[in-house]
């Protein structure tokens, strides 16, 4: 095996690692956080990243062709479904009431809402 090879293979399970610890910390603070925007948060930011850097590490160990263009639309659809999913589940608990609106700096959506009434 070349030199270039295992350099590949070597940074490819560091990402991996990488990837894999920052998706734990994410689901860390989805159990430890204590409200819905919170955990909206930390459900989506460091699973999108660990997400990607695991995809990279894998790419970078599989290395054919078509083996990257699945890995690029698995990225590619969690950069697009993630953060939405994320976005729509903390509208729903606004608009529930779940979200503890007294502890919200600015409520610049309750303004929104009114008006639409």
């Amino acid at each position: 095996m070349s030199a270039w090879l295992q350099t590949c293979d070597t940074a490819g399970a560091v990402l991996v690692f990488i990837g894999a610890a920052i998706c734990l910390l994410g689901v860390i603070g989805m159990l430890r956080l204590p409200d819905v925007l919170s955990r909206s948060h930390a459900a989506t930011k460091p699973q999108t990243l660990g997400m990607l850097l695991v995809l990279a590490g894998v790419a970078l160990r599989l290395r054919s062709g078509m083996d990257l263009g699945t890995l690029g639309l698995i990225g590619f659809f969690q950069l697009m479904t993630g953060p939405v999913a994320a976005h729509l589940v903390a509208r729903s608990a606004y608009r529930t009431g779940q979200t503890g609106q007294s502890e919200l700096l600015f409520d610049e959506l309750d303004e929104q809402l009114t008006e639409e009434r």
